[in-house]
């Protein structure tokens, strides 16, 4: 049912929010020359699949944990992306495609070994990737792997409709921060 619904939502947000993902395109050509961000992630059963989100960070920065990256990398834009979650907008097609969910643990990248290690031992790779979810409305991040491990676990175990659209709801009203930077 959750498919369903992440289907359905994926698809309208795509087409209803196409102009302002127009518009975030045209104003990230300025900011950086390169609006669009793609990024090899870990996915469900530890499979690969690239994610897509809008720049946030000088196209120079490293490919590493946000919480790793300075806060210097950070452009004018990309501070306003982050702070409204825009920059997340373009993973709908990453749902749309059934390599995420609306709701799920946040993928991580194929370096972030304690991470893998810690939700690989909590079985959280059986469920796809989301946007949003538990860990994030709680500004538990990528910094603490086993925290967050633990917590995508819970979220995982009590997953049900009402959390679903809670965890929705509270991220589109702008609860918890997003992945911390240095």
């Amino acid at each position: 049912m959750l498919r369903l619904f992440d289907l359905l939502f994926s698809l309208f947000g795509l087409i209803v929010g196409f102009p302002v993902l127009l518009l975030i395109f045209i104003v990230g050509l300025f900011d950086t020359g390169s609006p669009v961000f793609i990024q090899e992630r870990v996915g469900r059963n530890k499979k690969p699949f690239v994610l897509v989100k809008f720049r946030t960070m000088k196209v120079d920065t490293a490919s590493v944990a946000s919480h790793l990256a300075s806060s210097a990398s950070i452009t004018k834009m990309g501070h306003f992306l982050r702070k409204t979650k825009l920059d997340e907008l373009p993973q709908l097609w990453n749902v749309l495609k059934g390599e995420m969910s609306l709701v799920g643990p946040r993928p991580g990248l194929f370096n972030q070994e304690e991470l893998t290690k810690e939700r690989d031992e909590r079985g959280v790779y059986s469920v796809r990737p989301g946007i949003t979810g538990l860990a994030q409305i709680n500004e538990i991040d990528m910094s603490t792997p086993k925290l967050l491990a633990e917590t995508d676990r819970k979220m995982i175990d009590t997953l049900n409709i009402s959390s679903y659209f809670k965890y929705i709801l509270l991220t589109v009203t702008g609860k918890g921060s997003g992945d911390r930077v240095n």
